[in-house]
């Protein structure tokens, strides 16, 4: 039997153009899709087109959860498209089937040539050379015969001080040198190449310093005339004497053509470009003729001089010819252009905008390359320079951190305050909320991911192709499955598509929608936008200074907390809509590079919210959990989101070295972490290893994986008290709980950070009646009343906070026991949890019958992330739940 589902574009429409190819991920019902060689992919029309799949997740059955798939490069890519398969057994038992292909479609092929020397990847129009080491990224990359581009490297340059503190400061250059090539994916439609080294300090004779390792991956699609870069680095410098100066990639231009028939572009705002000459026609004097203007202002090749006006034919070496261009965009608000002849002349402004669309191109009338950014002046403080371009090859850099921008300091923001010992720490998080200790606001250890488009043109383009190239780079076209596709096949637990068809539903619905809103026009409004924030969010409000809490401890950057990740991730799974899912993009971008450490002793580990991302000394799974970056990574199967999940397959082994509860634990006088006995947290703890070990299960099969999250989970079944035991010791070497604890203590966390999502799906996933009952258990008496409490535990639950967050757990327990006096009290308590908003945010309780709600009054003040994330996810699962309650 054969089965399809239909996919679409996000942004609505199809895309003039594709002009590198697309990739994607979607799920498959569970049993359904025996491997990824089933799949294949029609246009809207039915007719079959070329296309890869692979898989990226299996079901315990062995069948097939997730696939990414690829299509070639297109100029008239079809409104949407089909992904069908043959429906049939499932193969027995765990692991990833085979990588394959589907049945073979006439049509462009991308092919990699591998030699001792070079990988060579061929698209059918472009051709990228990649040396196996060295200084250079790729040595050509030809289009038509012709190289268009040669030697792209890293660039950067390490300051060692700050000039006011340090009376001068020394800027030393380094350069990318590449110490291992990998062939990730070999076609036929789509392959991967993955680029690993270090950059070295450019000393002749000497082997100078090393530092910032990264990775870069270059993705080809079949019929592709551009190569889409993604570029991650990680700081390993010391903040109190290393400033980054300078980030860039760098490309050298052959140029072939007249001087007038060179060409430079320039992405301005709202799609507008610079676009001039080397050697300018136009405005002078002498008129060299209409023809020969045109053809200039277009790209296109001039005219012979013999057929011009001769008084600007024979004057043309008086005409001064501009090789340098540089646009510097240091803030989100404004750019500056400006150009030069030649170094050792003074520059000369051009009129600047507010935001660029981070593009730029270098070419003569038989070819060139453009660069585009993405998130360009998001990201800023960016440059794109060109320089050289009257000489016979000129470069073209782009910026990912600007050299006339202020040194980057990445120094802690204050001296410790005295805080030297347990107990003045927690004073100070009792004033500030800030969880200091010394040494642990160290940056050392976290990351950044860029991605560029290269194009390789055969001649210049018209500025109508240039602003097409340019708007892909920024906003790329995706294919995704609806909403509704999404849903049925039963993946990321309990949520379901936007219903309105109540009024108390739509009520809801409209608060969802002004909560995504209003953060939305947050981050505009307040510009949380820069190389390390931009796709975080801000903590808690101060209402009488009317700004953010930017400077207050712990209410500054939210870093993951109460998951905004996951309110985000679940409002596009229900909506579909392209802004949910790009805010959310950035988030995973940001949350999984700068708030993790990805090297050093806290490898694996997230920062807790601080002024400073890396400030605080909480440094914990709960904000590297893989729970907030897999939807990225099956949604649109991206490697480098794949890099970090694989970072975290062994995280477990962090409770030997770093107790997250160092500071507050009841045994500290007796508790020593030993590799038989370690402390491990039932909530945020054990839910954070829970949605490793699924992830890394599902997507490798490895067995060490498997056995640790079905081991504690019928551990947990075990326990006398189940989840309501807290803390359980862990045998790191075993991967098993000791099940003889008997002791009652919650978190109100363990509502915030994943663990309800995981449980949910791990019950649906893995028969294990023991855990279910724990987890009911848990969701049944957190909310529930003393007396239920005493009558089921012997002793009343402390620390109940956090009541809208938890009365969806309260919702989970009367959707599954089918009670509707549970189902009640989870609306009863998801109203109750908001109360506190109605003096200090924008919401406002009203009573609709029944139950309660919170809507939306006005834009100022503001909730706090805290809040928004909490109702978000609250909304989300009660409505999934026991949402047949409304009317």
């Amino acid at each position: 039997m054969t089965d399809s589902t239909m996919i679409r574009w996000i942004d609505g429409g199809a895309p003039a153009a594709i002009s590198g190819g697309t990739t994607w991920g979607m799920p498959f019902a569970r049993g359904t899709v025996p491997a990824a060689s089933a799949l294949r992919v029609t246009d809207a029309g039915g007719t079959a087109v070329p296309s890869q799949a692979w898989p990226l997740a299996t079901w315990p059955d062995g069948s097939l959860k997730w696939a990414g798939l690829a299509l070639p490069a297109s100029d008239t890519p079809s409104a949407g498209y089909r992904v069908e398969y043959d429906a049939g057994a499932a193969p027995s038992g765990g692991g990833l089937p085979p990588s394959s292909v589907p049945p073979a479609v006439p049509g462009p092929r991308v092919r990699v040539s591998e030699s001792g020397e070079t990988v060579t990847v061929d698209t059918g129009v472009l051709q990228m050379v990649i040396r196996r080491g060295g200084s250079t990224l790729f040595s050509e990359l030809i289009r038509n015969g012709r190289t268009v581009a040669r030697d792209a490297r890293l660039v950067s340059l390490l300051q060692d001080g700050v000039p006011e503190e340090a009376g001068t400061a020394v800027r030393n250059s380094f350069t990318g040198d590449v110490t291992a090539v990998v062939v990730e994916q070999d076609g036929p439609v789509r392959a991967v190449v993955r680029l690993e080294g270090r950059h070295r300090q450019d000393r002749a004779g000497a082997a100078g310093r090393s530092w910032l390792p990264f990775v870069v991956r270059f993705y080809f699609h079949a019929n592709a005339r551009s190569v889409r870069m993604v570029h991650s680095f990680i700081w390993d410098g010391d903040a109190d004497r290393d400033f980054l100066a300078g980030l860039g990639v760098r490309f050298t231009v052959p140029l072939e053509a007249e001087l007038h028939n060179r060409h430079v572009r320039i992405a301005g705002a709202g799609g507008g470009f610079l676009a001039e000459a080397v050697r300018g026609l136009t405005g002078l004097r002498r008129d060299p003729g209409a023809e020969v203007r045109a053809a200039q202002v277009a790209g296109q090749p001039t005219p012979d001089p013999s057929s011009w006006n001769p008084e600007v034919s024979e004057r043309l070496n008086l005409i001064p010819t501009w090789g340098d261009y540089t646009l510097t965009q240091l803030n989100a608000d404004g750019f500056e252009l400006r150009k030069r002849t030649a170094p050792g002349h003074g520059w000369v402004g051009i009129p600047g905008g507010t935001r660029s669309g981070g593009f730029c191109s270098l070419s003569d009338t038989t070819g060139g390359l453009g660069v585009g950014v993405k998130d360009f002046w998001q990201s800023h403080p960016g440059q794109l320079d060109i320089r050289g371009a009257a000489g016979s090859a000129g470069t073209l850099t782009a910026w990912l951190y600007s050299p006339e921008a202020q040194p980057m300091d990445l120094r802690f923001y204050h001296d410790g305050l005295g805080q030297d010992t347990f107990e003045d720490q927690l004073e100070g998080l009792e004033i500030t909320y800030e969880d200091y200790e010394p040494g642990f606001g160290n940056p050392s250890g976290i990351a950044r991911t860029h991605e560029l488009n290269l194009f390789a043109y055969d001649a210049t383009p018209s500025t109508v192709n240039l602003a097409a190239d340019a708007a892909s780079a920024s906003v790329p076209a995706l294919l995704q499955a609806t909403p509704e596709y999404l849903h049925s096949v039963n993946v990321f637990g309990d949520w379901a598509p936007v219903d309105r068809s109540t009024p108390a539903r739509a009520r809801l619905e409209d608060s969802l929608d002004f909560l995504f809103d209003f953060y939305a026009g947050q981050v505009e409004q307040r510009r949380w936008y820069g190389f390390w924030n931009y796709g975080d969010v801000m903590h808690t409000y101060d209402f009488d200074r009317h700004t953010w809490r930017y400077d207050v401890g712990g209410y500054a950057w939210d870093n993951s907390e109460l998951s905004p990740d996951l309110w985000l991730w679940y409002s596009y799974l229900r909506t579909g809509r392209a802004d949910i899912f790009r805010f959310a993009e950035a988030m995973t971008r940001h949350t999984g590079e700068v708030d993790v450490y990805h090297l050093g002793p806290w490898k694996g580990l997230g920062s807790r919210h601080n002024v400073q991302h890396w400030g605080c000394s909480a440094k914990q799974l709960r904000i590297s959990t893989p729970a907030y970056r897999r939807f990225h990574y099956y949604l649109t199967a991206d490697e480098r989101t794949g890099d970090l999940l694989t970072e975290l397959v062994d995280s477990d082994q962090n409770f030997l070295g770093l107790d997250p509860v160092r500071k507050v634990r009841p045994d500290a006088a007796t508790y020593r972490p030993n590799r038989g006995a370690l402390g491990v947290g039932l909530g945020t703890d054990w839910g954070s290893l829970a949605a490793t070990w699924l992830t890394d299960w599902e997507r490798t099969g490895n067995p060490r994986s498997r056995d640790r999250l079905l081991g504690t989970m019928a551990d947990i079944g075990a326990l006398k008290y189940g989840f309501l035991t807290g803390e359980a010791l862990y045998d790191l070497d075993a991967g098993r709980f000791d099940t003889g604890r008997e002791m009652i203590s919650v978190s109100h966390l363990s509502a915030v950070f994943g663990l309800v999502e995981i449980c949910s799906e791990l019950i649906d996933l893995v028969d294990d009646l023991g855990f279910e009952r724990a987890w009911l258990q848990y969701c049944r008496l957190f909310l529930g009343t003393k007396e239920e409490q005493v009558a089921e535990v012997g002793e009343p639950l402390a620390g109940i906070y956090l009541t809208q967050a938890h009365s969806r757990l309260t919702a989970y327990a009367a959707a599954r026991l089918q009670d509707q006096g549970l189902a009640a009290r989870a609306w009863q308590s998801f109203a109750e949890g908001g109360e506190h908003l109605n003096h200090e945010s924008a919401f406002t309780l009203r009573r609709i019958e029944p139950p309660f709600v919170l809507l939306p009054v006005d834009e100022a003040p503001t909730v706090s992330t805290n809040d928004a994330s909490q109702f978000g996810l609250a909304v989300i699962q009660n409505l999934a739940l026991v949402g047949d309650q409304l009317r």
